[in-house]
């Protein structure tokens, strides 16, 4: 299962210093994308955002590793 949490993130064409810059600005995007909104609208955007992703992945055998990784402790 290690190789679904391997950092993945890439951004076409752009070069990095540091291999998990890519990630950082991710997380960056994240924050902002939940900056001002309400916990019940926060909640709303992480799941469309899931079904989003969900959608553009479309391999449902990852989408299930994902799940269970995701689970997984919690």
């Amino acid at each position: 299962m290690a190789l679904i949490t391997t950092n993945n993130f890439a951004e076409p064409g752009k070069r990095y210093f540091q291999p998990f810059s890519p990630g950082d600005d991710f997380y960056e995007a994240l924050i902002d994308m939940h900056r001002d909104l309400s916990d019940e609208q926060s909640a709303m955007v992480n799941a469309r955002l899931i079904l989003l992703l969900a959608n553009h992945i479309g391999d449902i055998s990852v989408l299930r590793e994902a799940m269970e990784i995701a689970r997984d402790g919690v």
